[in-house]
């Protein structure tokens, strides 16, 4: 009987040491915030293809707060409360607020920002949340600096729809490692007034035919020029040095379908959040 109970014992301690370890290993899902909705995009559609496209690459649930509102004054309710990211590990702004000019409003999304809170910034995020001379170079602590203090970046605007050679021109980056340069379909490219802070990744290039007047016929043998911007970058943000990542590429619902848009988003969700080592290897437990 002793002889019997003796690896009996033995195997009930070895499966009790592999319960712990297991314990151990297991590691909570990031938890994300897409704040989408406002002018100009398919918001409907884009936060759905964005929520199903980072679960099934990440150990992530994703949450959105999407407001159908199609105008540039779009607001969010989720904004109004002053612990409003306590909840999250990195928020997503998708959203196209260009209209939105309360100084308080803003300050409070900044300040989620400053306190810690990563954020992945997409497309018409860039044009958002802007006033007074915004078209020209903003000067560090201006009244109307502070978003782009955030992104790194300021931008005002962009070119027609056409498709941008995307070239990660940072390859030693732990988000672009791995990642090849490729061409978009029909986007827009985002222009570079000023480079703050920011660290850049990736540079578009497209090419641009001459601007047709109305009620003109285009020149047949005009020729397209070349216009270049930065399209993807990194930044540090306030006084905890919080990562944040963005990229003006996203405009067309299948532009952010597409695998190569969601792998760089999701890469970027990883390196925010501090889950991507320098070498690019998510950490264990964290990409599916």
């Amino acid at each position: 009987m002793k002889k019997l109970l003796a690896p009996l014992v033995l195997l009930a301690f070895a499966t009790g040491l592999y319960i712990v370890q297991a314990a151990d290993k297991a590691v909570s899902p990031l938890r994300v915030l897409i704040v989408a909705g406002g002018c100009c995009h398919e918001y409907d559609k884009q936060h759905m293809a964005l929520k199903e496209g980072i679960e099934a690459r990440l150990n992530a649930v994703v949450d959105v707060a999407y407001n159908p509102d199609k105008t540039t004054k779009a607001t969010f309710e989720i904004y109004k409360s002053k612990d409003w990211a306590k909840d999250f590990d990195v928020i997503i702004h998708d959203e196209c607020s260009a209209d939105v000019t309360d100084p308080a409003y803003v300050a409070n999304i900044l300040n989620a920002h400053k306190a810690g809170i990563p954020a992945v910034n997409l497309h018409c995020a860039m044009h958002s949340y802007r006033w007074g001379n915004f078209k020209e170079p903003v000067k560090a602590g201006a009244d109307n600096a502070g978003w782009y203090e955030m992104l790194g970046l300021q931008s005002t605007g962009h070119g027609p729809q056409e498709p941008i050679e995307i070239s990660f021109t940072a390859k030693d980056h732990p988000i672009t490692q791995g990642l090849e340069n490729w061409t978009t379909i029909k986007e827009e490219l985002y222009n570079n007034v000023q480079i703050l802070t920011g660290k850049a990744l990736a540079s578009g290039k497209q090419m641009v035919k001459p601007k047709v007047k109305k009620g003109e016929t285009a020149d047949p043998n005009a020729k397209a020029t070349e216009a270049n911007s930065v399209v993807v970058w990194t930044n540090e943000f306030g006084p905890n040095k919080t990562r944040i990542f963005s990229t003006t590429i996203g405009h067309n619902t299948a532009t952010v379908s597409d695998e190569r848009y969601q792998k760089l988003i999701t890469r970027a969700i990883l390196w925010t959040t501090g889950k991507l080592d320098d070498n690019g290897k998510p950490a264990e437990g964290y990409a599916k």
